[in-house]
């Protein structure tokens, strides 16, 4: 495992600081959401103190990954939204989630799912555009961020773009097809007024 040796050490009290998923997924949830194109970095997250979900589920498997997991990480894939990243971790045998997102129900999910499909259909009814259309349409397999230690991922911006290069190229996981998509049902109005409670507006995907 890579060290944390690059880190000033005030960097490195603040990320002792989350000693459990539950603390990381707090702390993401307590900075603004990045209405930016921009990518940050873990240290970036971590100084700025704002995030979109791509920098969310990095800084998240940056922060796990100083408590003994993997630093993994997976792009759940939309029709006609955003995609969203999330951060995995696993605890006796089953996978969970820290995510930042600009939707409730995007957010944190407990390691009780025994496949990352499952883990992943989780999130299914509750990953909406403001058009309240059920968007989630597929998956990355995992990536484990460690091969870009050398590119010095925890620290570089730089790197973020390398990282989103691969997600495009590896495998994906269909969870929806065309035809079961075509008949999906929009979300409730109240389910998606419940969604968006708090959410910045100006980093909402905006539907054709």
């Amino acid at each position: 495992m890579t060290s944390f040796s690059s880190f000033t050490s005030g960097e490195r009290r603040a990320f002792a600081r989350l000693n459990s998923p539950a603390k990381i997924q707090e702390f993401l949830d307590d900075i603004p959401y990045s209405a930016e194109e921009r990518y940050r970095c873990p240290r970036n997250v971590l100084q700025d103190r704002i995030a979109h979900c791509y920098d969310g589920a990095l800084f998240a498997a940056a922060a796990l990954r100083q408590l003994g997991h993997a630093p993994l990480i997976i792009d759940m894939l939309a029709h006609n939204d955003d995609d969203h990243m999330l951060a995995l971790f696993k605890r006796d045998g089953h996978w969970g989630a820290v995510a930042k997102s600009n939707f409730v129900g995007l957010r944190y999910r407990e390691p009780i799912y025994r496949t990352v499909r499952e883990l992943v259909m989780s999130y299914f009814e509750d990953f909406y555009n403001v058009a309240r259309e059920k968007t989630l349409r597929s998956y990355t397999v995992p990536l484990n961020l460690k091969a870009f230690d050398k590119q010095d991922w925890m620290t570089r911006d730089e790197t973020m773009d390398v990282i989103a290069d691969k997600l495009e190229a590896i495998r994906k996981v269909t969870v929806v097809t065309p035809k079961s998509a075509a008949r999906l049902q929009p979300v409730d109005k109240r389910s998606f007024e419940a969604g968006l409670m708090g959410s910045n507006a100006a980093g909402l995907f905006k539907p054709k």
